[in-house]
């Protein structure tokens, strides 16, 4: 029996399709296409959106037709925008059922259901076959997970010989833990972050190769600061996250970003392999 706080109970809210949707239809004019790109502001819940979003896309190279696995899709938007972009067929995997049923219900909004598949399920016993996948990624994930060590080893088994895996992480920073409530947590309870060298040793040990591995706090905190300074000033825009997780998303912005500026949390971009 659980006693403690639940990851998904942090995320989980009524009609978020709805919510999107409607949103979108407000902005647009009712005749707006509902599009992954368009969705975009909406849909790409992690640090930074689309630009992260691209970004992960350039490390790990997905090709036309290839079976990708987003481990952690929450309500799919990147499984969406690098199905329609690429071409591939993308297999998301999330542990909140109100998310997995937003998924759904943006998939069929956007014609993308042939192409995207999502399924409700754990990280550390993914619902998905030994060596299935051609590539697979995860963003601002293992923040929640407590078993590092769990969560790289079901990567390493869904994916076929020779596979890789693109990652998006938050470490632990050295100035202490961060400022919550941040987007993944409500309080520590639910937060795990690691040290880059928990985090190397943690992915050596399920059998990958590291083929990169990045500190992206030089490049993406001056940004991130912006973002803080005119989110303080104006508060959040009307097509933002604020519309999936309520008027809590604007605290919830500023302390990861000041987390961030402190040095209490550090961005991470890792490409690993496994070996053929």
């Amino acid at each position: 029996m659980t006693t403690g706080p639940r990851v998904e109970d942090h995320y989980s809210s009524s009609g978020i399709a709805r919510r999107i949707l409607d949103a979108l239809a407000a902005a647009g004019g009712p005749d707006t296409p509902a599009t992954p790109d368009a969705l975009a502001p909406l849909d790409q819940f992690h640090g930074r959106g689309i630009q992260a979003t691209r970004e992960l896309v350039a490390l790990l190279q997905p090709q036309a037709d290839e079976e990708i696995a987003d481990v952690g899709c929450g309500i799919g938007g990147p499984a969406r925008w690098i199905a329609w972009t690429f071409g591939c067929r993308v297999t998301g995997v999330d542990l909140t059922p109100a998310f997995c049923e937003a998924a759904r219900e943006l998939n069929r909004a956007t014609g993308m259901e042939e192409r995207v598949r999502i399924l409700e399920g754990n990280a550390l016993a993914l619902p998905l076959p030994d060596a299935a996948f051609d590539r697979a990624y995860s963003q601002n994930v293992v923040m929640n997970i407590a078993d590092k060590r769990g969560f790289y080893a079901e990567l390493f088994r869904v994916l076929k010989p020779g596979g890789v895996a693109a990652l998006s992480n938050l470490l632990a920073g050295p100035a202490g833990p961060p400022h919550f409530p941040v987007p993944w947590a409500e309080t520590p309870a639910t937060s795990f972050l690691s040290t880059a060298e928990e985090t190397r040793a943690d992915i050596l040990t399920a059998g990958f190769e590291i083929l990169s591995f990045r500190d992206t706090a030089a490049e993406t905190v001056p940004k991130q600061s912006a973002i803080r300074r005119k989110i303080e000033a104006e508060g959040m825009p009307p097509l933002s996250l604020r519309v999936l997780m309520g008027d809590r998303m604007q605290d919830l912005t500023v302390n990861s970003i000041r987390s961030l500026e402190e040095g209490r949390a550090v961005p991470v971009e890792i490409l690993v392999r496994r070996p053929a």
